[in-house]
């Protein structure tokens, strides 16, 4: 149930690492024009990873990239981008994720970019989270004249190590 409402999810992921194992669930919950999404997630080392909604609804553990490398999840597709926008303003960009000492992640927040209905059009959507933490795209032009494509497209956030298929709660 979402914490800033009484209703119930309309969507629901239960996310696994690679191997298989259980990592917990995010649910999708309508409220107020909104969407809320709430995760309760464990098992992954401390820090922050990136957080995403991916375009198809696929999570195949054993998948290959298009050079024929092993990608964990490379069936989910790219982020969730109906608009075509460039990262951080693709739909399915979310907050990142902040695992705890404990191995526990709880987070809950709202977003106007997407609607629970949304997430099952199509080939379906999945949640992702990634090895390392989104910059969304935030490069100083101290630091570069500007973000490369890598950047632009997924904000650098790494492997995919968690990968739930949303369907409805």
């Amino acid at each position: 149930q979402a914490a800033g409402s009484d209703a119930e999810p309309a969507a629901t992921a239960r996310v696994q690492n690679e191997a298989g194992d259980e990592l917990g669930t995010v649910s999708f919950t309508e409220v107020d024009g909104a969407t809320e999404v709430t995760a309760s997630l464990e098992g992954l080392d401390p820090g922050f990873y990136g957080f995403h909604i991916h375009d198809t609804g696929e999570c195949e553990p054993h998948g290959t990239d298009e050079d024929g490398e092993h990608s964990a999840f490379h069936s989910a597709g790219s982020h969730l981008n109906p608009d075509d926008a460039e990262h951080p303003d693709h739909a399915g960009d979310m907050p990142p994720l902040l695992v705890m000492e404990n191995g526990k992640a709880e987070t809950s927040f709202q977003t106007d970019r997407f609607t629970p209905e949304d997430l099952g059009g199509g080939e379906g959507t999945a949640v992702m989270i990634h090895a390392g933490p989104d910059n969304f795209a935030h490069i100083p032009e101290r630091y570069a004249p500007a973000p490369d494509e890598d950047s632009l497209s997924t904000g650098d956030a790494g492997d995919r190590v968690g990968c739930g298929v949303v369907g409805a709660a």
